[in-house]
């Protein structure tokens, strides 16, 4: 596929990794040096989307929800994010950072539930239709930092927040397997360090590989 004028940053890794924080560092940062910034969340990003992420994460018949049913949703908001804003954005000329995208589904619903990872790749090249990262950052942190961070907020937790312990070792594990796979699109950043080292690392990482583009 020919290289859009904009660029497409993931963020990824489990719950408690320190996204939000990068996310909102880097948009401040970019947006100083007078770039055009757009930040969306997966699953959500659009009207749509944001339905079904309150399917997937708070609503309570959501709790039924099957794997495959899980897989199939998130593929729906994500075709949803990619036509009708990510592409978009891209072809203006737009900075866009996705906090989750197609790494998250194969390592959530492919690799810690299970599921055939044939099937969720096939099912996530659909639903992206060849938009991919320019780059992934994948914010490590061991499972049980990750898992005290999350308990200590006090604060009700969703339904992939939930989760038991066995299951966010396995999320970060696949996200290794998948950063070791994907070494030139994902690159992993050490989570438990300060925000503003975290930070730093990122700025050249952006900058290395906008060079290589």
């Amino acid at each position: 596929m020919t290289p859009l004028p904009g660029f497409l940053l993931s963020f990824e890794g489990s719950e408690g990794c320190g996204k939000s924080t990068q996310i909102a560092l880097l948009a401040a940062h970019l947006k100083a040096q007078g770039q055009t910034v757009e930040v969306m969340r997966e699953p959500g990003g659009t009207a749509i989307g944001e339905q079904i992420r309150h399917l997937l994460q708070h609503s309570k018949e959501g709790q039924t929800l099957t794997p495959e049913a899980e897989l199939l949703l998130f593929a729906a908001s994500r075709a949803q994010l990619v036509r009708e804003k990510v592409r978009p954005l891209l072809e203006a000329g737009v900075f866009v950072i996705l906090d989750r995208f197609l790494d998250s589904t194969t390592v959530y619903q492919g690799i810690a539930r299970g599921l055939p990872l044939a099937s969720v790749q096939a099912i996530n090249a659909f639903a992206v239709g060849g938009t991919l990262p320019d780059l992934t950052i994948l914010l490590d942190l061991d499972t049980e930092t990750a898992w005290s961070r999350i308990h200590a907020t006090g604060r009700e937790l969703d339904r992939m927040e939930n989760q038991p312990r066995a299951f966010f070792e396995k999320v970060r594990q696949g996200y290794l397997q998948l950063a070791q796979a994907e070494p030139t699109r994902i690159a992993i950043l050490n989570a438990d360090r300060s925000p503003n080292s975290i930070h730093a690392i990122l700025l050249n990482l952006i900058d290395t590989r906008r060079h290589a583009l």
